[in-house]
């Protein structure tokens, strides 16, 4: 993966998370750690939000991570879609330490971890000229 994506989503730690059930789109805000060696956000939410039932009925989501500019030329963010699972007994020890490094207050509650990995990912880069796209794969 490009690397300037990499650094991008590393840079921020909140996306923007799209789910569908039939024709009914949802959306909804998670914090998220990346994870290197899965190329995977890692997020956490329950099966009793919209968003988790969602994912666990449809694991394909969509979502966005953006930085905030009023300068047209400082404009980043990217777009993606991917699969979204729960975490299970192969990957969660690893996820959690991912997610609890970058959220230490997370270690005080319950947390139901999910793996999202993308399958495509487009960044609008601004700074690398206008209307400039780096896209993954």
């Amino acid at each position: 993966m490009d690397q300037r994506i990499v650094k991008f989503i590393k840079k921020h730690h909140l996306l923007s998370l799209a789910t569908c059930r039939g024709a009914y789109p949802w959306s909804a805000s998670c914090f998220y750690a990346w994870m290197d060696d899965e190329q995977a956000f890692v997020v956490t939410s329950d099966l009793t939000t919209r968003h988790g039932q969602e994912a666990n009925d449809n694991p394909r989501v969509a979502g966005t991570i953006a930085w905030e500019t009023q300068l047209v030329g400082r404009i980043q963010g990217i777009q993606f879609s991917g699969t979204m699972l729960p975490c299970n007994e192969s990957n969660v020890e690893k996820a959690y330490k991912a997610y609890t490094k970058r959220f230490p207050i997370a270690k005080l509650m319950e947390t139901h971890l999910w793996m999202i990995k993308p399958d495509h990912i487009k960044m609008t880069h601004n700074q690398l000229g206008f209307g400039t796209k780096l896209t993954w794969p």
